[in-house]
């Protein structure tokens, strides 16, 4: 790895993708197009991740927004499997709140059993699946991860060279996973100085904050939170305190925005719901539903949140908007979550922080200073 020895840092223009990628980095968890729903949330749970990309033989399907992301045998270079697409958690989710007006809890074991290729762009982020050459520059990397795609598969072996941006057609032996939080763990290990600079601003400084946010009330039922972020392709949203009107709406998304922070609810929380329980926590409230995951889950290996204390309590990832940069990343890689909600010294909710948030304001504060 080059080192610019006048800063003491990485010398971030030079350096690729293939430098970010962990020396440990496992290869590709996937699933085959025929697994049920409930082969792949188990697949989910098994390896602690929020998506798989789904594996066909070749020849047979169109790869999610025309992709054609194939693994061939690096001897013959006979085609062996195509990536027809990414199923994540939403998918699953949006898939069990169903189109239907209702409740969405008959037929549970039903919808568990259908294939997964079945559920491939449900969700916005599953309408395409994207490759990251491993000679693509990190600028250019942060620049993809920066615009909302969250992961980007990489060929262990390709031929192309210097690739600028995503790829939507790819041949390789074998893959890896690249993903933003992969990203942000090398940027906090190779922290130069430019970089420090830049992490010590506060996030209302670089606008990285959002100040819109929506979320639901602690009345919400689950099945109610899960149809809202289906419909507006949110993966976690937080959960306020409801006002004590009679009139306020508890089934569809509200402006959180000055409202009381109480919890969050994500979709990787049902990731390691058993089936058998998931029946009987759609009705309940959002809040309910956290107090039984708090109760419940950790007793199970690999089922708690990163952000459940060692009490069993969730705890709230939250920052003030004058935190610095540094302090949001460090609680965004340690909770393991992809959102940090800002809120004021009353604890109401001022807006959010993503990591495409924290990916983009630091892009751009390098290319500035540069």
């Amino acid at each position: 790895m080059q080192m610019d020895m006048q800063s003491g840092g990485v010398k971030f223009r030079v350096l690729k993708v293939s430098d970010v990628m962990p020396a440990d980095k496992r290869r590709l968890v996937e699933v085959p197009y025929t697994a049920t729903l409930a082969h792949t949330m188990n697949a989910l749970v098994a390896n602690k991740v929020v998506a798989l990309p789904v594996a066909a033989p070749p020849g047979k399907w169109i790869g999610a927004g025309g992709s054609m992301i194939l693994e061939a045998d690096k001897q013959t270079g006979v085609v062996r499997k195509h990536y027809i697409g990414m199923v994540t958690m939403l998918d699953i989710l949006a898939h069990i709140a169903g189109d239907s007006g209702g409740d969405g809890f008959d037929d549970l074991e039903k919808k568990m059993a259908v294939p997964v290729s079945s559920l491939i762009g449900q969700c916005l982020e599953s309408l395409s699946l994207w490759t990251l050459n491993p000679t693509t520059s990190i600028l250019d990397c942060m620049e993809v991860f920066s615009k909302g795609i969250h992961r980007a598969l990489v060929p262990m072996d390709s031929q192309m060279e210097n690739v600028a941006g995503v790829e939507l057609v790819e041949s390789a032996s074998g893959y890896q996973m690249i993903t933003q939080m992969d990203l942000l763990k090398f940027l906090k290990e190779n922290n130069s100085a430019e970089l420090q600079d830049i992490m010590s601003r506060s996030i209302t400084e670089l606008g990285g904050m959002s100040g819109h946010v929506f979320g639901v009330t602690d009345r919400t039922r689950v099945i109610d939170a899960i149809k809202s972020m289906r419909d507006a392709s949110l993966l976690a949203v937080p959960v306020v305190e409801a006002s004590k009107t009679s009139d306020e709406c508890h089934n569809m998304l509200i402006d959180g925005k000055g409202r009381k922070l109480v919890g969050t609810f994500s979709a990787t929380d049902l990731r390691g719901c058993p089936i058998s329980q998931l029946h009987s926590w759609l009705p309940v409230s959002v809040m309910e539903f956290t107090e039984k995951l708090s109760s419940d889950l950790p007793h199970a290996a690999g089922h708690a949140p990163d952000d459940m204390s060692r009490s069993g309590t969730r705890e709230l990832v939250t920052c003030s908007a004058d935190s610095p940069l540094w302090e949001t990343v460090d609680k965004a890689l340690t909770k393991h979550v992809h959102r940090v909600w800002v809120v004021d010294a009353m604890g109401l909710l001022v807006g959010l922080v993503t990591l495409s948030d924290i990916i983009r304001v630091i892009r751009g504060s390098l290319l500035h200073e540069s």
